[in-house]
């Protein structure tokens, strides 16, 4: 069986023991078909990434970076997105912003961009050429942040409703799942017949997801994931 698919089954695997953990902490209260529709999109959304686990061709230009599973990854996150029983708003395309959310929302927003720039000064540059910054400037944001806090983030919600509020912001155990996927995506890994597993990414890319998902449920609106998802990784390639 190839490396990535058994990743995949690694990973919507992890993901569907924390949902069964959810179940047990919930007492059994939650809505098991959003969470199955949620694991399945998961599987569906790694296989699209991954360009059918390498069978479908890049098409685009020569790149070192995945276009084109990006591409399909954010195309699947928009017709997702368009369900009735999803819709863009609910997800959070929208500029609108929750104006009692907002205030505090930039305040973080503003912790992070200065912790990011304060990071990129402190390490290194990695440098850029003009494919890498196009492709950090817009894939990892527009794709993950309406893949992670988006969809995924509102099928899990529906799941498992959001019963906790986290300095204003209703969350819920789907806020924990999905992180925890965004944070496995990063650090898990299958070769030689074994998985691999980066605790340093884990906790890193996990950590991030949660102020993420936070932001998302501050302000309705995946906005500032993305701005600031954008911006975290480009920063290191222009400083």
């Amino acid at each position: 069986m190839p490396d990535a698919v058994m990743f995949t089954l690694g990973w919507v695997g992890a993901a569907g023991v924390l949902g069964l953990l959810g179940a047990v902490v919930a007492r059994g209260r939650i809505h098991w078909g959003w969470l199955i529709s949620a694991l399945v999109l998961m599987a569906l959304y790694d296989a699209l990434l991954t360009r059918g686990y390498g069978t479908i061709p890049l098409t685009l230009w020569p790149s070192d970076w995945n276009w084109e599973g990006k591409l399909m990854g954010l195309a699947l996150g928009l017709v997702v997105a368009s369900l009735p029983w999803l819709g863009w708003k609910r997800v959070g395309l929208t500029l609108e912003q929750d104006r009692r959310g907002l205030p505090g929302a930039l305040m973080l927003s503003a912790v992070l961009v200065t912790l990011f720039l304060g990071l990129a000064l402190y390490f290194p540059g990695q440098g850029f050429d003009a494919d890498s910054l196009a492709f950090q400037l817009t894939m990892p944001g527009f794709d993950e942040e309406l893949f992670y806090r988006g969809v995924l983030l509102l099928m899990l919600n529906e799941a498992f409703g959001k019963p906790v509020r986290v300095l204003g912001a209703q969350m819920g155990w789907g806020a924990v799942v999905s992180s925890v996927a965004f944070g496995l995506m990063h650090a898990l890994g299958y070769s030689d017949g074994a998985f691999t597993f980066d605790t340093v990414l884990m906790a890193s890319t996990g950590f991030a997801a949660l102020l993420l998902v936070w932001l998302r449920e501050k302000t309705g609106s995946l906005l500032l994931p993305v701005l600031l998802h954008n911006f975290g990784n480009v920063i290191f390639m222009l400083v």
